[in-house]
């Protein structure tokens, strides 16, 4: 919650533990977080990277692990691009092209 502030949803498993201490904290902070149970969690994070592995399974043979996060840094972003996950001002108006130049002189600025 430092790096990325107060989240407004949080999904868990169904685990007891898990869901108290995550009452427990939202108590403590008197913060208002909805909190989803999912009885099926990696399913859906599953199905979520389902599509960045059809892309990368004809990239086996990265010769560095930089060149393959750089790969999958870029797959997921054009993920979030699609599923409207960025968090530029006006990025609504933008085309795809023109969201990955502003996040690119956004992390070269950096």
């Amino acid at each position: 919650m430092q790096a990325n502030g107060i989240p407004e949803k949080v999904t868990m498993d169904k685990s007891g533990a898990n869901k108290s201490a995550i009452d427990q904290i939202i108590e403590d902070k008197e913060i208002a977080v909805k909190v989803r149970q999912i009885k099926y969690l990696n399913n859906i994070v599953e199905q979520d990277h389902r599509a960045v592995k059809r892309n990368t399974r004809s990239m086996l043979g990265f010769k560095s692990f930089r060149a393959a996060a750089s790969v999958l840094v870029g797959i997921e972003l054009m993920h979030m691009i699609r599923k409207g996950q960025m968090a530029i001002l006006s990025c609504e108006k933008m085309s795809f092209a023109n969201q990955i130049y502003t996040l690119a002189g956004q992390v070269h600025s950096v």
